[in-house]
């Protein structure tokens, strides 16, 4: 079965051709400020990106026989994960969602290219607002204010399955806590095949990363938004893309904050070892929110390669749970294999409503 995956993000357009489990082509487009300047919403970049895609698959004599297309969730309401085939509905949400982002585009891009293509379906799988928590982790210290669930779902749930199929059990079966290393950080508290408990990721809690701030003391904060030194939108920046190493070195390259610790930079060490430890506190809180029984704790994303993190994580971390590293992401293979799961009906495929 031929299946394309779509993965747009706020500067790239992934694309990838696979023939059942086998990737057969992959693409990025690359959009410059300048390509996207002439587009005053990301949802009006939309045809703009949908040409690109069908232009390059015509030119690579791959637009045909495709049994699905399938695209990176959008910022839909709190959903279930899994599978799900784009419909009315959903189409609807992603035009209006509560926030603009390029992941919203997923879903749309895949309808529209599969209606071009005989007997191809149109999916989405796993987005960022899968929601499987517990009633009780909702619960802030305030009735204004809900916990809520945004985070790395798809690939959460992708290395959960493949850490569950290299012990040769099924991910229900297990109790897990993985933590997506990147550019956001989300620790997760995998109970049986549920989410039963995550930090958001986005905007909201948890620990600091590259480039947001996570969680922060809230009276302090609150000051500083009535502070009237600075407006709403740079306040969110502050917590969501210019937070974290970025605030504290001007960067969000953890390769380069390690060098630059080699070389003796003492404040670069304390910043990078606090992001560590706080990230040691999720995974410990998680895995009370287990009670104590962690099959095993799974490291992943783009920080899960650096050598000074994980090492430094596993000396604060070894004694709660055995510990598995997959470093990195392959979110057109997660996409691909929901895919392939719906259409052999492996997966079950939920309506969106």
């Amino acid at each position: 079965m031929r299946i394309l995956a779509i993965n747009p993000g706020s500067t790239t357009t992934k694309i990838a051709v696979y023939e059942n489990e086998n990737r057969q082509f992959v693409k990025t487009f690359y959009h410059s400020s300048e390509d996207l300047s002439s587009y005053p919403t990301i949802l009006s970049q939309y045809g703009y990106r949908k040409d690109l895609i069908v232009d390059e698959l015509k030119k690579e004599n791959l637009f045909s026989g495709f049994a699905a297309v399938v695209g990176r969730g959008g910022l839909l309401k709190p959903i279930s994960s899994g599978v799900y085939e784009v419909n009315e509905p959903m189409k609807n949400d992603l035009r209006n969602a509560q926030m603009q982002h390029a992941c919203n585009l997923g879903g749309l891009l895949a309808e529209e290219i599969s209606l071009l293509i005989p007997g191809c379906k149109a999916y989405i799988a796993d987005p960022v607002v899968v929601d499987e928590l517990e009633d009780v982790a909702r619960i802030s210290g305030s009735p204004l204010l809900s916990r809520l669930s945004v985070f790395h779902a798809l690939n959460h749930k992708a290395i959960a399955r493949k850490y569950a199929r290299s012990v040769q059990k099924s991910y229900e079966e297990l109790n897990l806590v993985v933590a997506h290393l990147g550019g956001g950080i989300s620790v997760a508290a995998h109970k049986h095949g549920k989410v039963i408990d995550v930090n958001n990721a986005l905007d909201g809690s948890g620990s600091f990363s590259p480039e947001r701030a996570g969680t922060l003391p809230a009276r302090q904060l609150v000051e500083l938004c009535f502070s009237g030194k600075y407006t709403e939108n740079e306040i969110i920046k502050m917590i969501r893309g210019k937070g974290g190493l970025m605030a504290h070195l001007g960067t969000t390259d953890v390769q380069m904050v390690v060098k630059t610790i080699e070389a003796g930079d003492k404040k670069a060490e304390l910043i990078l070892d606090a992001m560590i430890y706080n990230i040691a506190k999720e995974i410990g809180a998680m895995c009370a929110a287990l009670r104590g029984k962690v099959d095993a704790i799974v490291l992943t994303g783009g920080i899960a390669y650096n050598t000074y993190c994980v090492n430094k994580l596993n000396e604060q971390i070894n004694f709660l749970a055995p510990i598995s590293i997959f470093p990195g992401e392959d979110e057109m293979e997660a996409l691909a294999l929901n895919a392939l799961g719906a259409l052999k009906g492996e997966l079950t495929c939920t309506e969106y409503i």
